[in-house]
C-alpha cells in the first residue's frame, strides 16, 4: 500500500529525472562538463579521505622513506620508553632503506637504563649541541618538545612521536597520545597495523617479523612507565603488551629489568627515609648533594611506599642544579601542575609531569639571588612544595 506522502515523494521524484534527462537532451556539452567535473570532485575527495584515513605507521613510514639518514632524538637522560620507542622508529627507517642515528643529550645513569642500553646492545650517540645532530631530517620520541642542548629551541623536526602533553609538533607528522600511558605503546600499534609480526625469538628473521630486540625493547619501555602495566595505562598498553609478547626474549627481558643496585642510589634511598619531612598525606624530603640524579626519582618511589603517604617530592642537588622529582597516587594531587606552581616565579626553573608522576630543575645560583627576585632558600622551597601539594599554592 503506498500512502499519500510517498507518492507524492516518488512523483517528484520522477519530475526530477525527467528534468535533468530534457536538460542533458538539450545541452549536451554543458551535462558533458558537468559529468567530468562531478567525477574529478569525486576523485579528489576519495584522495583526501584516503590520505586521512591513512594508518599514522604508514604515514611515518612514508615521511622516513623520504629522507636518507634521520636522527631519532630522544629526551635528556632518556629511560626505557624513550630508548624503546626509538628502537621502533629506527626498524621502521630501515624498512623503507632509510639509515637512522639514535642520538641523545644528558646521560644514561639509572641502572635499569644502562642495563636496557648494554644488554640490548644499543647503539647511541650522546649530543651536547645541535650541531652535533647527525642528520638533516629529526625525529623526535618520548618528547614533543626538543630540550637539554643548546640550539634545541630553533630545532624543528619532521616528526614527532609522545605521549606526554605539549604543544610541539612535526612538519609533515606528528603523533601525541596523552592518554597513552607509554610512547613505546604507539610504535607497537603502528607495527601491528602494519602486519609485523613478533614471532618466535630462536627463529629465523624475515622481512615482515619484528625482531625480538626490538619486540623486548618495546615491551619494556612499556612496563617501565607504567609501573609494570599498574600505573597510568590505558588499554592500549595491555594490547600492545599482548601484541609484542609472542616476539620478546624472556632472559633478556629479566637482565635488563633486574640489574644490579648502584651503592649510591641506596644510600640516597636511606637518606630519602631518615631526611622526610611528613605533614599529612604528603611527604618532602631534600637528600642534599648526590652524583647520580637519576637516585632521586627512584628515592621518590621508594617513599610513595611509605603508609600513609599519597604524594611526595624529593630535591637534590647535582652540578649546580636543584633537581625535583614528585609522586602521587592522590587524586587530590596533580603533581606535575603542582611542581609548576612551586617553581613558577623562580627563574629559568622548569618543571611539569603528569598527574601521577613529575620533575623540575632549578639553578642553584637563580635560587641564590642571580637575576630577578631576591632568591629562595632550600627550606622556602619545602614550603612551596608543600602548599603546591595541598592546594594553597596556586
Amino acid at each position: 500500500m503506498v500512502r499519500p506522502g510517498q507518492a507524492d515523494a516518488a512523483e517528484a521524484a520522477t519530475a526530477g529525472i525527467d528534468a535533468v534527462t530534457d536538460f542533458a537532451a538539450s545541452n549536451p556539452i554543458v551535462a558533458g562538463v558537468a559529468v567530468v567535473v562531478g567525477l574529478v570532485l569525486v576523485v579528489g575527495l576519495a584522495v583526501l579521505i584516503r590520505r586521512h584515513t591513512r594508518m599514522p605507521g604508514q604515514r611515518l613510514r612514508r615521511v622516513l622513506a623520504d629522507h636518507d639518514r634521520v636522527s631519532v632524538l630522544m629526551h635528556p637522560n632518556p629511560d626505557p620508553d624513550a630508548m624503546g620507542a626509538a628502537q621502533g622508529v629506527a626498524e621502521l627507517a630501515s624498512s623503507v632503506d632509510t639509515e637512522a642515528v639514535l642520538q641523545h643529550p644528558g646521560q644514561i645513569r639509572h641502572q635499569q637504563n644502562r642495563a636496557f642500553e648494554t644488554v640490548l646492545d644499543l647503539d647511541l650517540d650522546q649530543i651536547e649541541t645541535a650541531e652535533e645532530i647527525d642528520a638533516d631530517a629529526v625525529v623526535l620520541v618520548d618528547h614533543n618538545e626538543a630540550r637539554g642542548f643548546p640550539g634545541a629551541d630553533a630545532l624543528s623536526p619532521v616528526a614527532v612521536i609522545d605521549h606526554h602533553p605539549g604543544d610541539g609538533t612535526g612538519s609533515a607528522f606528528a603523533d601525541v597520545r596523552s592518554e597513552y600511558g607509554a610512547c613505546a605503546t604507539i610504535l607497537a600499534e603502528y607495527f601491528e597495523y602494519l602486519g609485523v609480526e613478533p614471532g618466535d625469538p630462536d627463529a629465523e628473521g624475515s622481512a615482515n617479523a619484528l625482531p625480538s630486540e626490538v619486540a623486548t625493547g618495546l615491551l619494556y619501555g612499556i612496563q617501565a612507565d607504567t609501573k609494570h602495566l599498574t600505573k597510568g595505562c590505558s588499554p592500549a598498553e595491555f594490547d600492545a603488551a599482548s601484541y609484542l609478547y609472542e616476539g620478546i626474549d624472556e632472559a633478556t627481558l629479566d637482565r635488563i629489568a633486574n640489574p644490579e643496585v648502584d651503592t649510591e642510589v641506596l644510600e640516597v634511598k636511606a637518606r630519602a627515609i631518615t631526611e622526610r619531612d611528613v605533614r599529612g598525606a604528603f611527604a618532602c624530603s631534600d637528600v642534599g648533594t648526590v652524583s647520580n640524579v637519576d637516585a632521586i626519582p627512584q628515592a621518590a618511589d621508594e617513599l610513595l611506599r611509605l603508609e600513609g603517604v599519597t604524594a611526595i617530592v624529593v630535591l637534590g642537588v647535582a652540578d649546580g642544579t636543584v633537581h625535583l622529582s614528585g609522586r602521587s597516587r592522590d587524586d587530590r594531587v596533580h603533581m606535575g601542575r603542582a611542581l609548576q606552581a612551586a617553581v613558577e616565579d623562580i627563574p629559568m626553573a622548569e618543571a611539569g609531569g603528569h598527574a601521577r608522576m613529575g620533575g623540575g630543575q632549578i639553578s642553584v645560583e637563580h635560587m641564590n639571588g642571580l637575576g630577578p627576585g631576591e632568591g629562595v632558600s632550600r627550606t622556602d622551597l619545602r614550603e612551596r612544595l608543600f602548599e603546591a601539594m595541598t592546594g594553597d599554592r596556586q
